[in-house]
């Protein structure tokens, strides 16, 4: 049974499940994806978030804003191969602070747990500043998505 804090958690999760196929090019000569791609595909992962959020790269772009990554994690289980089909499954992880945190799990076709990860962006405005706040606009895209 889970806790009712549990479950208040999981109905104020946002995330997007997003397909992708292991292109030839993205392989090593073991025929294993190179590490490095895995973080290509949590940025497949956020841009399918952001379609589906409403909080796209370019949503954040008109209110006049960047979000570089700050930090990213990566932990690799299982390899991805040629032409294998990976489920990207990316979560929204919300917090006080004046960034946007997103955990990723890649799945192979099996739905074995191939890769675990994490990125961390904050807000630079237009002039290159660093927000140490979280500008109106996001602070408004976490209230219609209740993340308060």
């Amino acid at each position: 049974m889970k806790s009712k804090k549990l479950e208040n958690a999981e109905e104020n999760t946002l995330k997007v499940s997003q397909d992708i196929r292991v292109r030839f090019n993205e392989t090593d000569a073991l025929g294993i994806v190179w590490h490095g791609y895995y973080l290509h595909y949590f940025e497949d992962g956020r841009e399918a978030f952001g379609r589906k959020h409403g909080i796209s790269y370019l949503d954040v772009k008109a209110h006049g804003y960047v979000t570089p990554i700050v930090k990213s994690s990566c932990e690799h289980k299982l390899p991805l191969r040629y032409g294998e089909i990976a489920t990207i499954e990316t979560t929204f992880i919300n917090t006080p602070a004046a960034k946007m945190i997103f955990n990723y799990k890649i799945f192979n076709a099996e739905g074995d747990l191939v890769c675990l990860g994490e990125t961390i962006q904050v807000f630079v405005d237009d002039n290159n500043d660093l927000s140490l706040t979280s500008p109106p606009f996001f602070k408004a895209w976490k209230d219609s998505n209740k993340l308060i």
